[in-house]
């Protein structure tokens, strides 16, 4: 199969301007017959769903939330990036594009970037107009701040809660569309499935998590805004029940997955503290606006930081890449602390951490200040450590956080499957290998408001005449019987092992193999260990309950059946990329100091894999990637 990305033809800049008034439109009497199903409810869903909804389409949101308000996006920290220049220093729409295909390490398309730049600036009017509470200067304006991999100012934010703020805007707008009837809200259902009719997606089979009940939805056309798949890793700064459920299941019925190991480590998370943990606490990348990392000199220095003077601190950001310091992008900098950990300089009890210093900046700009600024992150940090952060230097870590792969889309946000959509983090299209810090919310709600509501009517205008498929249709009742055969079998096992056993197993062995540092000898290892916890998991794992009612640890098996298999395409795909970029670091290709070592030549492509069959390799499709407008160099913050 022959990938067609579908980007416009013109320059660069004119693209999405030319195609939004060419593309095909659906009349307003039209819209009232076409169903539409959107699967997730944070930024991207609600997003995607209101603006549907407002346009005059029949929309069906679910979530297995109890409510959208506990999508993940409310965990989001720091802020939202926008070419809008408030701060007067340089920005553009040109400069949010090459600061993102850089900060992607060139493995992005060009196309959807820029679109995503120009697309930037009306997210923040939309957002002010539904009364986005964004913190501002003495004057009244919007204020900014920096995020990692840019030299200004263009992240708009609410204190240390901007996810949180979003998503209420969100929320709202879809609120208003489901009392007008145009919109139905299916909370506590889980997707299991993708229903496909002649070759289109028609429909999900979800279960109702309150009940076990299996459901069938229709609609004339799928959107999934499910997220990211990070917590195949175990522990991650995700809501515990983020999950690659809905994703995969559409993998496995014929949606490609693009650059399945492109996976992001945030580098300032508050560190592991024992096996106990079930998962990771973010420290938003706001604070290394103010906050300054470094490790003592001297391995092994027990002192406490505020005693070791100046002189005997290492600066190591700033030491090794003086343009950027502390703002270089999240996967130098987290692959940075790792290397001053592993090389005997980190701090804490594990050793496994570095400081991130904030006495510097309240020397300077004073408390009140700084607590204006991050005071409920330092709140979040001291109810979680015990120690005040306003008198002591953080002790943060890498930490699994966000992923870049996903299914891939073409221009208009459409998978290889016709009428099935995906927006958001559960894409690949944006950020290449490394995603920047504040540019999640920001592709997110772009995909949601901007882009598809106006790409999904070149697929749309063609179904007018296709009716309501009833639900009993032979393909409705394959798939619902796909899905309940599939548990039969997982309560049947009734082996000696708990769902949470087997992740751990998983999760663990991704981060040491699949992690931070890479190499073709792990990755062959991490192999057979993931294929033994899959033999193992499938006559071992013990489900207590019935499915016929609220069970958690079906939910839980289900899923981490799919990150199993998911983690063997991972694998796959890292030992394909015999290169370095961005988060994807295999250690045989660096630069003498360290760096990331791409091979344009050879992987300047998004693989997109195609499933062929249980335990049966995956083909590799390739998308080459073509750069007109930006040319390829190595990446350099120095």
């Amino acid at each position: 199969m022959k990938l067609d990305a579908k980007i416009p033809e013109g320059p660069i800049a004119e693209k999405w301007t030319k195609y939004k008034a060419t593309i095909p439109l659906v009349n307003p009497a039209n819209k009232r017959h076409i169903e539409i199903i959107v699967v997730g409810s944070g930024l991207a869903g609600s997003s995607a769903a209101a603006s549907l909804a407002e346009m005059g389409y029949k929309v069906k949101v679910f979530c297995f939330q109890d409510s959208p308000r506990r999508a993940h996006s409310i965990a989001a920290q720091g802020g939202i990036n926008a070419a809008k220049n408030y701060s007067n220093d340089g920005d553009s729409v040109h400069r949010l594009f090459y600061d993102t295909i850089k900060g992607g390490d060139y493995r992005s398309r060009e196309g959807n970037v820029h679109r995503l730049a120009e697309v930037s600036t009306s997210i923040i009017d939309q957002c002010v107009a539904q009364g986005v509470p964004f913190a501002r200067e003495y004057g009244g304006l919007l204020d900014n701040r920096s995020f990692g991999g840019v030299q200004v100012s263009r992240t708009f934010y609410a204190k240390g809660q901007t996810g949180q703020q979003l998503l209420l805007g969100a929320y709202s707008a879809l609120s208003r569309q489901i009392g007008r009837k145009q919109a139905e809200m299916y909370t506590r259902h889980e997707m299991l499935d993708v229903v496909i009719i002649d070759g289109k997606a028609r429909g999900i089979i979800a279960r109702n998590l309150t009940n076990g009940k299996i459901e069938r939805y229709f609609g004339h056309a799928v959107v999934m805004a499910t997220g990211g798949y990070g917590n195949v890793f175990f522990l991650s700064t995700n809501a515990m029940g983020c999950n690659v459920t809905a994703i995969w299941r559409a993998h496995k019925k014929g949606a490609f997955f693009g650059n399945p190991c492109f996976t992001q480590i945030h580098p300032t998370c508050i560190p592991v503290s024992g096996d106990h943990q079930s998962k990771l606490t973010l420290m938003s990348e706001s604070l290394r606006n103010d906050g300054r990392i470094w490790v003592p000199k001297a391995k092994g220095d027990n002192r406490k930081p505020s005693e070791i003077p100046e002189d005997e601190r290492d600066y190591y950001l700033e030491r090794r890449y003086p343009a950027f310091g502390n703002l270089v992008p999240r996967d130098i900098a987290s692959r940075a602390a790792k290397e001053r950990c592993d090389a005997g300089y980190g701090v804490g009890t594990s050793k496994m951490a570095v400081y991130l210093d904030f006495s510097d900046a309240i020397n300077r700009l004073g408390k009140d200040t700084i607590e204006a600024r991050y005071g409920n992150l330092f709140e979040i940090y001291d109810k979680i450590t015990g120690e005040d952060p306003y008198t002591n230097a953080m002790r943060i870590y890498p930490a699994v956080h966000y992923t870049m792969g996903g299914l891939w889309v073409d221009y208009n946000l459409m998978t290889t499957i016709p009428g099935l959509y995906a927006t958001g983090e559960c894409n690949f299209s944006d950020h290449g290998a490394n995603r920047l810090g504040a540019s999640a919310l920001m592709q997110g709600l772009a995909d949601g408001y901007f882009v598809l509501p106006i790409t999904i009517g070149d697929f749309l205008s063609k179904e007018i005449g296709t009716k309501a498929i009833p639900t009993n249709h032979p393909a409705f009742e394959e798939a619902e019987n796909a899905v309940t055969e599939r548990i039969k079998k997982l309560m049947s096992i009734q082996g000696s092992e708990p769902v949470d056993y087997f992740h751990k197993k998983l999760g663990l062995t991704m981060w040491e193999y699949c992690g931070m540092g890479r190499n073709a000898e792990g990755l062959a290892k991490a192999k057979k260990i993931v294929q033994e916890i899959k033999k193992d998991f499938w006559s071992n794992v013990r489900i207590p309950g019935a499915p016929n009612e609220t069970n958690p640890e079906l939910e839980k098996a289900l899923r981490v059946a799919d990150f199993i298999e998911l983690g063997e395409l991972m694998i796959d795909d890292a030992l394909n990329r015999n290169e370095s970029c961005g988060g994807h670091f295999r250690e045989e290709y660096q630069t003498p100091e360290g760096e990331a070592l791409r091979d344009d030549n050879n992987y300047a492509y998004v693989a997109a894999w195609e499933y062929t069959g249980d335990n049966q390799p995956e083909v590799l499709h390739k998308e080459q990637l073509v750069f007109d407008n930006i040319k390829l160099v190595q990446r350099s913050y120095k």
